[in-house]
């Protein structure tokens, strides 16, 4: 039977797709194989250890679904989700925030005088509670509704059909009129938010990934352009994002392997950049509101249309797949 490794999407993220025959095995990461290499931070390689796996006589194994027993309760049904989303090999992310749904669900229950509440007993409404919690936003609520639907699909698949939630209103960001100014209050703070504001802004990159996972080695030899593949940047697709002069003067490589804030091979957290920037937030005397981090890169995109009139040109330069995207900048 013919076996055929390709790198495909899920959430805009790589994955590693085997197929068997007509069947379909999906990885996030190489644990299946004995590889601590996750496909996000480089599918080609990954694939081609897959392929290596192969070759030694190595196959996808078949979930043994059979030999799952059906939960008698919705909280050993989450329980038994996580692991099997773990044995999938689904990114560490994900399980992280599985875990943390299966504790809220607990207290849920608690609250609620639901506890032990049967797998076959669970209604739509018992949903619809869990998700309207008074503190959650309708972002949040579909982030949730998102974990929750993978860990009861493979129990009560048409469960979460008639679930509907709203949309989540788009987010304008209030532009900055004095960028010198509140650039200043920034470096006084803190370098490194400093720094990615000045990405933000100079090269249009977003900050809670494409900036925070930057390392020396994305960067020419001149610093003048930086290469993001595709698995690194919303886009999907591999960019070349120009270096304004104001940030190449600041900044002084080393290792290329090394990331440019840390400076070790690791980046930090995730939330690293959010943190800061809320810490930032209490004690500035500039921020006005409805500014945030984003706004940077908002008030980059409506210097750009300033100076080339062409919304063509700003929608390269952010690396937009359609004009309407780019023009939601220019709401302000």
């Amino acid at each position: 039977m013919s076996i055929k490794v390709t790198i495909g999407k899920s959430k805009s993220n790589p994955v590693i797709t085997v197929y068997v025959g007509n069947k379909r095995h999906r990885y996030w990461s190489g644990k299946a194989i004995g590889n601590q290499l996750k496909a996000i931070e480089n599918p080609e390689l990954l694939k081609t250890a897959f392929e290596l796996k192969i070759l030694e006589g190595w196959s996808p194994q078949e979930l043994k679904k059979k030999t799952i027993k059906f939960p008698a309760t919705v909280l050993q049904a989450l329980q038994n989700g996580v692991n099997i989303k773990r044995s999938q090999g689904c990114s560490d992310r994900f399980i992280k925030d599985c875990r943390r749904l299966v504790d809220l669900w607990q207290r849920f229950e608690k609250d609620y005088r639901i506890k032990g509440l049967n797998l076959d007993q669970l209604k739509p409404v018992h949903i619809k509670s869990f998700l309207n919690r008074p503190n959650w936003g309708v972002k949040t609520q579909r982030t949730v509704k998102s974990t929750l639907s993978p860990l009861l699909k493979e129990y009560r698949p048409d469960l979460m059909k008639g679930i509907q939630l709203k949309r989540p209103s788009s987010k304008l960001h209030k532009s900055y009129q004095n960028i010198p100014e509140i650039l200043e209050e920034i470096k006084a703070f803190d370098y490194n938010l400093y720094l990615c504001c000045l990405f933000t802004y100079g090269c249009l990159l977003r900050p809670h990934r494409e900036i925070r996972e930057l390392k020396w080695g994305d960067f020419s030899s001149d610093l003048k352009h930086i290469h993001l593949s595709g698995s690194r940047n919303k886009s999907g697709r591999n960019r070349i994002v120009p270096v304004p002069e104001f940030i190449r003067v600041l900044l002084k490589p080393t290792q290329k392997d090394h990331n440019i804030f840390s400076g070790t091979t690791q980046p930090y957290n995730a939330d690293y950049f959010k943190t800061v920037w809320g810490r930032f937030k209490k004690t500035s005397k500039l921020l006005e509101d409805g500014q945030t981090l984003y706004s940077f890169r908002h008030s980059g995109a409506i210097d750009i249309f300033k100076r080339t009139g062409s919304i063509v040109k700003l929608k390269q330069a952010m690396g937009h797949s359609s004009i309407n995207v780019s023009l939601t900048y220019l709401r302000g």
